[in-house]
């Protein structure tokens, strides 16, 4: 008998020839691929970097946009460009728009603490009243406008209207700034901050006609992303130069080249990239709006002043530190503010149109109560952190120990709860087109901050500050919810008297 395993024998052998055959096979043809590979040139070390490296989702976005604004250039017109991203999108709105807020909210407390950190607590100190005295200026630029704009939802005004008009208020707010600061008798360094600071503060203002645009076009997703961009080129800007000169002044300026830069080549080109070519310039129209929002810039103004009021009643008082210590110890509160902006301010245009129907005011009722709670119960929270790590956090990021205002720091959250509301119910008469109503009660109000602040700052100094500040707020938020109550009432009846009179017609 045969041996099956036996080369050349039985079915092991036909198996084996074939696998031989097969492997020969293979071998010729590695050795054939291997011949055209030699004769073929190896490529070189740049050409292997570049087919390894693909360019990023970034670079490809940055790269296309940098297309389109050169093919803007060459047609000569902004407007020519075609729109490339889509409107009604409430989620990416509540996405970017959030990201754009928390991005303009957290420059103030980031650059204190870069300034805290690098050059001490009496230029932090510096800082953050220059930073403050902007903000209340940045409110002469936006003149109340923005949420006048956004919900002018049949466009009664052309957006070339709402330019010209915050072109106008943008310049007021920079003679007025250097008016400010030739009172104060500043010296060069601080006179260069403030500089900086206000055209850092303009471009804002300006830039916020721009993105409020966005927003009536339904793309508010876009005025987000603007805003988060200029906001970091901002802070990476003033950041870098204070590290490297150790001078506000500079550093100051920094910030108003970056802002201007963000403008020039991102807000300005979007917004005409992206909405549709506005009606022509009318000034009757424009000086409507300055008229029509007279008492919404009244109201605004008067209202940050009043926010604002203790720490111009410390400033010459107290010296500069203090200042920090106030502001940082806001910063908790300011949290609660920003977050209900972030549920609310992307509402602004179909809240107007909840109100607009009579049938629906029902609804337009509980949204006022809901975040009303969510305003109470992101205090408590707040106050809740703080009590256990907020405080330590706090003291490790300026290296300054705050254990020693926690009692303080609990009156500024409960000051934050009541800022909040007052914004939101402020925002909520515009809505009403009532704002005029408001304005006796910010005159009120201020006529107590007046007095109320500075008397206890000179009693007991940055805590009299604190607790004059919630004293204030507070009288202002009762007599603001008594003027809303008023206003609701009131055009409630008008409503019913309205209904009553179509069904005596009818019948």
């Amino acid at each position: 008998m045969d041996n099956p395993f036996k080369r050349g024998s039985g079915k092991a052998a036909q198996t084996g020839g074939r696998r031989h055959a097969r492997i020969e096979e293979d071998g010729a043809d590695v050795r054939t691929r291997r011949g055209r590979d030699a004769r073929r040139p190896r490529p070189s070390r740049q050409e292997r970097t570049r087919r390894a490296k693909r360019p990023s989702r970034l670079a490809i976005l940055v790269g296309n946009w940098w297309n389109r604004l050169i093919g803007a250039v060459y047609s000569g017109s902004l407007s020519s460009q075609t729109e490339q991203y889509a409107a009604h999108n409430t989620t990416r709105d509540y996405i970017w728009n959030s990201v754009g807020l928390g991005a303009w909210g957290v420059v103030f407390p980031v650059l204190s603490i870069v300034t805290t950190q690098l050059v001490g607590v009496e230029q932090a100190g510096r800082f953050s009243m220059a930073f403050v005295t902007g903000t209340l200026l940045l409110f002469i630029a936006n003149y109340g406008v923005r949420t006048f704009q956004v919900s002018d939802i049949a466009e009664k005004h052309s957006f070339a209207d709402y330019q010209a008009n915050r072109v106008i208020t943008c310049i007021v707010m920079m003679f007025v700034g250097i008016l400010y600061c030739q009172l104060r008798g500043y010296d060069p360094q601080m006179f260069t901050l403030c500089m900086g600071m206000f055209v850092y503060r303009a471009i804002d203002g300006l830039a916020d006609v721009y993105e409020g645009r966005l927003q009536q076009m339904d793309k508010l997703y876009l005025a987000g992303i603007s805003q988060a961009i200029r906001s970091a080129a901002v802070i990476i800007a003033y950041s870098v130069l204070i590290l490297i000169t150790k001078s506000i002044g500079t550093a100051g300026i920094a910030m108003a080249v970056a802002s201007v830069a963000s403008f020039v080549l991102l807000t300005l080109p979007l917004t005409y990239f992206e909405t549709p070519k506005s009606a022509k310039l009318s000034i009757s129209s424009v000086k409507d709006l300055f008229v029509q929002c007279f008492p919404l810039f009244v109201a605004l103004f008067l209202y940050n002043l009043i926010d604002n009021m203790p720490k111009f009643s410390m400033e010459g008082v107290l010296s500069y530190d203090n200042q920090l210590y106030f502001n940082a110890l806001f910063s908790p509160a300011h949290i609660i503010i920003m977050v209900i902006g972030f549920i609310y301010k992307p509402q602004l245009m179909r809240l107007a149109e909840i109100w607009a129907d009579p049938k629906r005011r029902g609804r337009f009722d509980l949204i006022v109560l809901a975040v009303l709670a969510i305003i109470v119960a992101l205090t408590f929270g707040v106050a809740a952190f703080m009590g256990t790590i907020g405080i330590p956090i706090m003291s490790f990021l300026y290296g300054v120990d705050f254990e020693q205002f926690r009692g303080l720091a609990y009156v500024m959250v409960a000051t934050g709860g009541v800022c909040a509301a007052i914004d939101f119910l402020y925002q909520i008469i515009t809505v009403l087109r009532r704002q005029k109503a408001v304005t006796r009660v910010y005159l009120l109000t201020l006529g107590f901050s007046l007095f109320v602040p500075p008397l206890l700052i000179g009693f007991t100094g940055l805590p009299g500050a604190v607790l004059g500040y919630l004293i204030v707020m507070c009288i202002l938020l009762v007599l603001l919810v008594t003027e809303y109550l008023s206003i609701h009432a009131e055009l409630s009846e008008t409503l019913k008297s309205y209904h009553r009179g179509t069904a005596e017609v009818e019948e």
